[in-house]
């Protein structure tokens, strides 16, 4: 079993930024990724992005790409997300997740999940 907890959601303006933090704790040895999901009213989750530990691979989706930024420490396991330049369309419930899937994948099916911090831009 692996704990999630996230943390540094909130309302912020178009423009400005968020730092989002996930800290693991309990078998997180099995874990092969770890990384962001987020999911807006009547959408679906979506990959934000994540890394693949056995590489340092971090990968973003197209739609952060150069915008945020995901930095982790596997000695104390957690990944933040650095979140710059928000615009409203990156208002959701922002999930960090971990997975033992051993092939990276960035569909939202991670073995386990944070219970989802909220990240509201207003335009």
């Amino acid at each position: 079993q692996v704990q999630l907890v996230e943390s540094g959601g909130g309302l912020v303006q178009a423009g400005n930024s968020l730092r989002l933090s996930c800290a693991a704790s309990g078998r997180t040895f099995s874990t092969t990724a770890m990384g962001w999901f987020r999911q807006a009213p009547g959408k679906e989750r979506e990959f934000v992005a994540a890394i693949e530990w056995s590489t340092s691979t971090i990968y973003y989706a197209d739609s952060v790409k150069g915008r945020f930024t995901l930095s982790a420490d596997s000695a104390q396991i957690t990944v933040d997300l650095q979140m710059n330049s928000l615009k409203p369309e990156d208002t959701a419930v922002y999930y960090c997740a971990a997975d033992r899937s051993s092939v990276f994948t960035t569909s939202p099916s991670y073995s386990f999940w944070g219970r989802g911090t909220q990240v509201t831009v207003s335009s």
